[in-house]
């Protein structure tokens, strides 16, 4: 059976739940509600698992804290024999508008330092990842504490319906492989 390894990014802590940052903590615990499957807390991250049209989906939230979220990938892809190719990383994005998707194969880490640590640890940029717009609604040099800062009401009204693409993005990913998700998800 082919396996997937989903890494959503996001910090460790009860101050960070809510936050912008941690909108792949977010996508992968609503992922994994629709599922019907949990995560259990393992060697550097919370971990779930669930089998979908011949696939298994291992989902990882690192524990790393996000700047060191590369680690946990490692040691993952080793562990599962994991092929970079069927590694997706999911991020916030303050380059795109709320909710918007992008699913690339690869790319620089656009100063986003979960990304950058990944890329480092597993010396390439050639990775799948998806990233989600969380918008960018703040003044020069507030970029931190923006993406750091709780969601808004109205952002999170927004965010349900958002979520569900996003779930259903990743599920195409491992089934219909990456060039026909990106053709599905990109700029819808």
């Amino acid at each position: 059976m082919k396996k997937y390894l989903i890494v959503g990014l996001g910090n460790i802590g009860a101050e960070y739940i809510n936050t912008r940052h941690n909108i792949g903590f977010k996508i992968l615990d609503t992922l994994a509600t629709k599922q019907k499957t949990v995560f259990e807390t393992s060697k550097l991250g919370d971990v779930s698992r669930f089998n979908f049209k011949g696939r298994t989906f291992i989902l990882l939230k690192p524990s790393t804290f996000m700047n060191l979220s590369g680690k946990a990938v490692n040691y993952w892809m080793q562990k599962e024999k994991i092929e970079t190719s069927n590694l997706l990383i999911v991020c916030d994005d303050i380059n795109l508008t709320l909710g918007a998707i992008r699913l690339k194969p690869k790319g620089s880490d656009g100063g986003h330092n979960g990304l950058k640590d990944i890329q480092e640890v597993l010396q390439t940029i050639q990775y799948p990842r998806l990233r989600f717009g969380v918008g960018a609604d703040f003044s020069k040099g507030n970029q931190v504490d923006y993406v750091l800062g709780n969601w808004e009401a109205d952002e999170i009204l927004i965010l349900s319906e958002k979520l569900d693409k996003a779930c259903d993005c990743i599920k195409s990913f491992g089934t219909e492989g990456l060039a026909n998700a990106m053709n599905t998800f990109n700029n819808k």
